[in-house]
């Protein structure tokens, strides 16, 4: 299959144009705008400093069914020492996503751009930040953005034992009480699969999508 050169215009191609590593288009920018219309056709862009924008939309799609994670006890008793917020400092969370070292990582995806944009889809009330705190300090936290009733995961950090379980933990709760139906993590890690990720295809996320996202881009 081709790779997709994107246009100034906000358009995307069919998401089953795809090649089989989820690689869909290359170009365009990062403005919110373009950035929320992909997001709700199941579509992110994931690339490093030095590359071109690519966007992609791999299947399967690894996702988490709020009432399916899985939160072990030993996560509930460390939440017992952190204190949690919810969008109290998003700009610091996706900073701290984006500056925490990974194993077998070479440098981060979370560019300046990316930052900008999330900032950005955060004012505009889409992104969200959940953090935890120990001592008054930012110890862990994840962020992503709501889209009617599914959470788009980007990414999460820790400084401490358990304090990206505990904001994940956060998230779990926040999302049974008001109806999220699905978090999207995009791609398989074995943590995310440890706290209850599964594989569903391409197309089954798409009807997802389309049964619960609420977006004024959706259809543009």
């Amino acid at each position: 299959m081709a790779i997709y050169q994107l246009i100034p215009e906000l358009v995307f191609p069919p998401v089953e144009e795809a090649e089989p590593d989820g690689l869909l288009a290359v170009g365009g920018d990062l403005s919110p705008e373009r950035v929320l219309l992909a997001l709700s056709l199941g579509i992110f862009p994931w690339f490093n400093e030095s590359d071109y924008i690519l966007w992609w939309s791999p299947d399967p799609r690894f996702v988490i069914f709020p009432e399916k994670a899985k939160i072990s006890k030993s996560t509930r008793r460390s939440a017992k020492k952190f204190k949690s917020a919810i969008n109290k400092d998003f700009y610091k969370v996706i900073s701290a996503c984006a500056n925490t070292e990974r194993q077998n990582q070479d440098g981060t995806w979370i560019t300046d751009g990316m930052k900008n944009t999330y900032n950005i889809l955060h004012k505009y009330g889409y992104a969200y930040s959940f953090e935890t705190y120990r001592d008054d300090k930012l110890v862990g936290g994840l962020y992503g953005v709501f889209l009617g009733k599914i959470f788009i995961g980007e990414s999460m950090f820790s400084l401490q034992t358990d304090a990206s379980k505990v904001a994940f933990l956060s998230l779990i709760d926040y999302c049974l009480k008001n109806d999220i139906r699905i978090i999207d993590c995009q791609f398989h890690t074995n943590h995310l699969a440890s706290l209850g990720g599964e594989n569903i295809s391409r197309k089954e996320y798409s009807e997802y999508l389309s049964k619960f996202v609420e977006s004024p881009f959706a259809t543009k």
